[in-house]
């Protein structure tokens, strides 16, 4: 087998000006973003040999910017292949998400010379593609995940195709539904279909929208997501690298005292999930003062998915693995009692977490009627994180699984409803 020559055309353009190294490229890069006024762009040698490798990522918007204006050449010319049509083959991955047929186009790249080559859209083609924007996003919270997710990728594809054809503040329009739409796609795939390698792919797509627009708040919420993915995993330096960003991101918009609150309870969950309850348990303590205090920045519509009540839920959840169950319970059911009827996804979270306190407390009686509302719940609208917790539950509940209220859960887990999804995991 021949070895994997890599990206010649960087390497070659890299030596060329001087850089015998990658990491002579990278710091030169930093330096070059700084020069140029690109404010906390700093690339690493990671990210260069990554570059340089057989199937280069196509680079952030601003480090485009600087590798071009570094090296002298188009992004092309380096041997990187934009994630649209027109110009060359996708890669592999972007072509199944987007499709195959049709012109499509990637939000990573001004593509100045392909919009001299179409005929414009009109100025209402920014607000006609946000109110589809918004529409899925109410959808997300009633419509099963297998049919919404398909629905909204499409959409993500035709946002693709239309941003080429825009300019100005349309441009900017379409490019900030895009992210959105992505982001929309990319919980689906991570909350809801246990998806996460395709879910981090998808955040990619939405952060290169998101910087199209300059929407810097909605790229935070996305890197914020991003964390999530190495944070239920365990992998704390990743998942906290991520939420530097997304923080630094934040300070760069007017951010809601909402908005901020949602990055602490984001920060406190991968915590939890690395066992750092403690660390966990002051940023809620900090998103709540956060909330209490408020400031005058609305939230974003698209901030749909965080409230006290959600706090509430993401503060039971951590008491409980930190041992407090006293505390988890009443907070968990504070949870419960604020919610709204259009959080009935989250409402099986917080079921499944009531049922963990219950068999932790030695309750198994009280611990299976709160998964047999869990499960009533995801009957009517699916939520795999939903039945992540319950599954938790059935483990926890082992030492009395002979128990007649234990077999009656099994016989609910194992019907012909939810054997698959349960065995799949």
């Amino acid at each position: 087998m021949p070895r994997p020559v890599g990206n010649i055309r960087l390497k070659a353009a890299r030596l060329a000006a001087g850089f015998n190294s990658q990491q002579g490229l990278a710091d030169a890069l930093t330096r070059s973003a700084k020069q140029m006024g690109i404010r906390g762009l700093s690339i690493g040698v990671r990210q260069v040999r990554r570059w340089e490798s057989d199937n280069p990522p196509w680079p952030q918007p601003d480090c485009q910017r600087v590798l071009v204006h570094l090296l002298g050449q188009s992004m092309e010319s380096l041997g990187f292949t934009p994630p649209w049509g027109s110009n060359g083959p996708l890669p592999g991955e972007t072509r199944r998400r987007v499709g195959a047929g049709g012109p499509v186009a990637s939000p990573g790249s001004l593509a100045v010379s392909m919009r001299a080559s179409v005929t414009p859209q009109p100025a209402t083609t920014g607000a006609d593609f946000e109110s589809v924007t918004r529409s899925y996003r109410r959808l997300y919270w009633s419509v099963a995940p297998t049919m919404l997710h398909p629905a909204v990728v499409a959409h993500a594809t035709l946002g693709c195709a239309l941003l080429p054809e825009t300019t100005d503040t349309t441009r900017r329009r379409v490019a900030s539904a895009l992210a959105e739409s992505y982001l929309l796609a990319g919980r689906i795939e991570f909350f809801d279909l246990r998806d996460s390698t395709t879910a981090n792919g998808t955040y990619l797509l939405a952060l290169q929208a998101a910087g199209e627009a300059d929407d810097s708040l909605l790229g935070s919420a996305i890197i914020a997501h991003m964390a999530f993915v190495p944070g239920w995993v365990g992998d704390r330096e990743t998942a906290l690298e991520r939420m530097i960003a997304a923080r630094t991101y934040a300070r760069r918009a007017p951010a809601s005292a909402e908005f901020l609150g949602w990055l602490d309870a984001v920060e406190a969950e991968c915590e939890t999930r690395c066992g750092n309850t403690r660390t966990a348990l002051h940023l809620i303590g900090h998103a709540e003062d956060v909330l209490t205090t408020g400031n005058e920045h609305p939230s974003p519509d698209w901030l749909d998915w965080f409230s006290p009540a959600r706090l509430s839920a993401f503060k039971g959840n951590t008491q409980m693995t930190a041992g407090h169950i006293p505390q988890a319970r009443e907070s968990l059911l504070a949870a419960l009692e604020a919610m709204s009827p259009a959080e009935d996804k989250q409402r099986t979270v917080v079921f499944g977490d009531l049922a963990a306190v219950e068999a932790t407390a030695g309750n198994p009686e009280r611990a299976c009627e709160y998964a047999g509302k869990a499960l009533d719940q995801l009957a009517i609208t699916w939520y795999a994180t939903g039945m992540d917790r319950v599954r938790e539950v059935r483990r926890a509940l082992a030492p009395h699984q002979h128990d007649r209220c234990v077999r009656d859960l099994d016989d609910r887990l194992y019907d012909w409803s939810t054997t698959f999804s349960v065995l799949s995991r």
